[in-house]
């Protein structure tokens, strides 16, 4: 078991940086929004309370970074994502969402490299999964833009068990 401390890193247009209670309000505007939650392993936040405790969650991760993604162009809070060193299988795997309203713009692909490359450098990571819903064909083509390939089908459940997913998991290993 690792503490990791989740730094401040940045990409083109991007300022990846902790999350804190204090961003409840904009982590809310997706989290709360059934088009975002509909594929996330998380039910979709019924009020702000529990996205509050979700934040607080947040305090002490282990094998885990966890970034708010800030759009520098005006400094809106637009969504989240992490990587995770997964002990089980010796792998790290990374996810993300986005609010609605910056689907198709290309921050997934932007800030999901990112994460890879700063785990890569850091931690020393080279092997690294994701998966999809296979509903969810754009987070299929974030992945693939990341570099990495279809591997098998799965599935993954949401945390309330209230839906099981198929879906498409992909590999890639760096050198």
């Amino acid at each position: 078991m690792s503490i990791f401390i989740t730094p401040t890193i940045e990409t083109d247009r991007l300022i990846l940086r902790p999350l804190t209670i204090n961003d409840a309000d904009d982590v809310f505007e997706w989290t709360g929004d059934e088009r975002v939650a509909k594929y996330m392993v998380y039910p979709c936040h019924r009020n702000i309370e529990v996205t509050r405790e979700w934040l607080c969650s947040l305090d002490i991760l282990e094998n885990e970074y966890i970034w708010g993604f800030v759009r520098k162009s005006d400094g809106k809070l637009i969504g989240s994502g992490g990587i995770r060193f997964r002990t089980d299988e010796n792998v790290w795997s990374f996810g993300y969402n986005l609010r609605y309203d910056c689907w198709g713009h290309g921050f997934a692909t932007e800030a999901s490299k990112r994460m890879i490359e700063y785990a890569y450098s850091e931690n020393n990571a080279r092997e690294f999964v994701s998966e999809h819903a296979v509903e969810n064909t754009a987070s299929g083509r974030v992945i693939e833009k990341c570099g990495l390939v279809f591997d098998e089908y799965s599935e993954y459940s949401k945390f309330d068990n209230s839906y099981t997913f198929k879906s498409k998991k992909y590999r890639m290993i760096l050198k």
